[in-house]
C-alpha cells in the first residue's frame, strides 16, 4: 500500500512539474523576436497630431491594438540621442550608466570625445572615421547584454544610421551593431564587433544601398490634405546643402555630393533600414528556435531631418506620414512570419525637440537664443578680474569644465572659483538653474527638480565643474549668427515627453496615464524576456503592459 502511495505521489507530482515546465515554456515561447523600436526626435504628439494621414497598419494598429503608454518623459538632462538610447537599453540614467551626451569633454587629450569613439578598432570595410566605434565608453550593460548572459543561444541584432544608435542598444555583447556609412552608402561595423561584415550583408550593400534608394523628396498626399500646407517656405527652416530654399520637391538625384551623408535627411533612408531589418531578420533567422531574440532598430532621419525644418514644417509632417509606412511594412512581415501573438514590439523616441525659438519669438511666446561662445568669453574675463590670473575654461552642452591641476599649481580655490562661476551665471538672462558639480551631489535628494534631473545626467569623471539649464524656448548658439532649424537637450517637456507604444504577445490593449519615465523600458523587457534585472538598472516594470488578455 505504501509503494502505491508513493508512486501515487510520483505521479502526481510528475504531472504537476509536466504541468509547471510546459507552461513555462509555452509562456518563453510567446516571444520568439522582440523588436526595440527608437524614432529620433519624435514628439509624443506626433501620433495625434499627424494622425489623419496614418494608415490602418501602422502607427494606428499600435495605439488601437497595444498598450499606449501616453504620460512617459525623461528623467534627466541632457535629452539627446547616445543618452537616450543608453537609457532606454540600460533601464538607468546617465549618472550610473555613464553615456552623458553625444560627446563630452575628455580632460586627459584636453579634446572632446564622441560617446561611442574607440579609437583602438576600425571600421570594416570603410576609411570613415565613423567606423571607429564600440560601447567601450558604456558604464553598464544592457538589457540585451544580460539576455546574452543568461541565454547564450539568443541572438541580438542591433540596427541604425547613426552609429551610435546602433551600438548602445546593442550593448557590448551584441551578434551585430550596423550602421550606416556616408562614404560609401552602404553598412557597415567596427572590429569590435565582427573580423569581418556576414555574407548576407555583403549582398545587402551591393543591391540596397544609397545610391540604388536615392530618389526625390516629393509629397506622399495631397498638398492641401497637410496640417502645415501653408507652411512650406519658411523664414525658420535651414536650406540643406543642394538646395536654394527650403521648399518642396527636393531633388535628391540632382545633388552634387561627394559622399552621401545628404542621403540620410530623405525619407527613402528610413525605407532603406526597414528593408535591412526586414534582410536581418530572414538571414540571421531571428524567432526562429524556442529561444527569444532581440532586434533593435533606430530610425535617425527624422532627427536629422527634424533639426533643419523644426517640428511645425511640412517636411516632418510628410515624413511621419512615410514613416507609419515603414511601421506598416514592418507589422505586416514581422506578424507574416512570426504570428501576432508570438512577438512584442515596442515603440518609443530617444527624445523630442523644442519648437524653432525664432518662431517662438516672433509668435511672443518664450524662447530665444544664448550665444554661449561670447558669454564664455565675458566669464573668463572676469575670473581674470577677480583671481588676478587666466584660467582656461571649456564648455560643452551647458557643461563648463575647468583645469583643476591648472588651479592648483596657482594655488587658487577650486571650490571659490566655482562659486563665482556660477554667481555670474546665475546673472545672465537666459539662464534658469546653474549648480556647481559639488551642489549636485550633495543635493542629489533635493526636491527642485531641475537640480535632481542634472544631477541623474552627471558623471564626476565625464561631466563638468559647473552646469546650468536655459530658460524654456531657449537654444544655445555661437555668436549672433543668424540660427535655422531647432535642437534638443533641455529638461522641458518638449524634449523629454515622448510616445512609448507596445504591441503583440498576448498584450492587454489600454491607455496608460500615469507617469513613467524612460529607465522603465527595460525594466518591464526584464519580465517579458525572464531575466535577471541587468547592471545598474533603476527603473520600475510597467504593470499594465505584462498584463495579458
Amino acid at each position: 500500500m505504501k509503494n502505491q502511495a508513493k508512486d501515487k505521489l510520483s505521479f502526481l507530482l510528475l504531472f504537476v512539474l509536466i504541468f509547471f515546465f510546459n507552461g513555462t515554456l509555452i509562456a518563453q515561447k510567446k516571444n520568439k523576436l522582440v523588436v526595440g523600436i527608437v524614432i529620433d526626435q519624435m514628439c509624443y504628439e506626433y501620433l495625434y497630431r499627424y494622425q489623419h494621414h496614418f494608415t490602418k497598419g501602422g502607427f494606428n494598429v499600435l495605439m488601437k491594438n497595444g498598450v499606449n503608454c501616453r504620460n512617459v518623459n525623461y528623467n534627466y538632462v541632457p535629452t539627446y540621442t547616445g543618452p537616450g538610447h543608453a537609457s532606454i537599453y540600460t533601464g538607468t540614467s546617465p549618472n550610473n550608466h555613464g553615456i552623458i551626451g553625444n560627446s563630452w569633454y575628455y580632460r586627459t587629450t584636453s579634446a572632446n570625445v564622441n560617446c561611442v569613439e574607440d579609437l583602438s578598432v576600425t571600421g570594416i570595410g570603410t576609411i570613415s572615421a565613423y567606423g571607429k566605434a564600440s560601447p567601450k565608453n558604456l558604464k553598464t550593460y544592457t538589457i540585451s547584454d544580460q539576455l546574452k548572459l543568461s541565454y547564450p543561444s539568443a541572438k541580438v541584432i542591433s540596427l541604425s544610421i547613426k552609429n551610435r544608435s546602433a551600438i548602445l542598444p546593442g550593448g557590448h555583447l551584441s551578434d551585430g551593431s550596423y550602421w550606416f556609412d556616408p562614404l560609401s552608402g552602404t553598412f557597415t561595423t567596427s572590429t569590435y564587433f565582427k573580423d569581418k561584415l556576414p555574407d548576407w550583408l555583403e549582398e545587402f550593400n551591393a543591391h540596397k544601398n544609397a545610391k540604388t534608394y536615392l530618389t526625390d523628396w516629393t509629397l506622399l498626399y495631397p498638398k492641401e490634405t497637410y496640417l502645415a500646407a501653408d507652411k512650406d517656405e519658411s523664414k525658420y527652416e535651414a536650406i540643406i546643402p543642394g538646395k536654394t530654399d527650403a521648399v518642396f520637391p527636393y531633388n535628391f538625384t540632382t545633388f552634387p555630393a561627394t559622399d552621401f551623408s545628404g542621403f540620410t535627411i530623405s525619407p527613402a533612408c528610413n525605407s532603406l533600414l526597414t528593408d535591412l531589418a526586414l534582410s536581418a531578420i530572414k538571414n540571421e533567422k531571428l524567432g526562429e528556435d524556442a529561444q527569444t531574440d532581440l532586434l533593435c532598430i533606430s530610425y535617425s532621419t527624422p532627427d536629422i531631418a527634424g533639426h533643419s525644418f523644426g517640428p511645425y514644417s511640412l517636411e516632418i509632417e510628410d515624413m511621419y506620414a512615410r514613416m507609419d509606412l515603414e511601421i506598416e511594412k514592418l507589422l505586416k512581415e514581422l506578424t507574416k512570419k512570426l504570428g501576432k501573438d508570438n512577438f512584442t514590439l515596442f515603440l518609443t523616441a530617444d527624445h523630442a525637440v523644442v519648437p524653432i525659438p525664432q518662431m517662438l519669438m516672433d509668435m511672443r511666446l518664450p524662447g530665444g537664443y544664448h550665444a554661449s561662445n561670447l558669454k564664455m568669453e565675458e566669464l573668463k574675463l572676469a575670473i581674470l578680474t577677480k583671481f588676478k590670473s587666466p584660467i582656461t575654461l571649456n564648455e560643452i552642452n551647458q557643461n563648463i569644465y575647468l583645469n583643476r591641476e591648472e588651479i592648483d599649481s596657482l594655488k587658487l580655490d577650486y571650490n571659490a572659483i566655482c562659486d563665482f562661476i556660477s554667481q555670474e551665471i546665475r546673472q545672465w538672462a537666459e539662464v534658469k538653474a546653474v549648480f556647481t558639480a559639488e551642489q549636485l551631489i550633495e543635493g542629489s535628494e533635493n526636491s527642485d527638480i531641475w537640480r535632481k534631473m542634472l544631477f541623474l545626467g552627471y558623471d564626476f569623471n565625464r561631466s563638468g565643474d559647473v552646469l546650468y539649464l536655459l530658460n524654456p524656448g531657449f537654444l544655445p548658439v555661437d555668436g549672433d549668427a543668424d540660427f535655422k532649424g531647432t535642437s534638443h537637450g533641455s529638461a522641458f517637456n518638449y524634449d523629454t515627453h515622448v510616445p512609448l507604444l507596445w504591441y503583440g504577445g498576448g498584450l492587454k490593449p489600454s491607455d496608460v496615464f500615469r507617469p513613467i519615465e524612460i529607465t522603465d523600458i527595460s525594466a518591464t523587457l526584464t519580465h517579458l524576456l525572464y531575466l535577471q534585472r541587468s547592471g545598474a538598472m533603476t527603473g520600475s516594470p510597467i504593470l499594465e503592459v505584462l498584463e495579458k488578455k
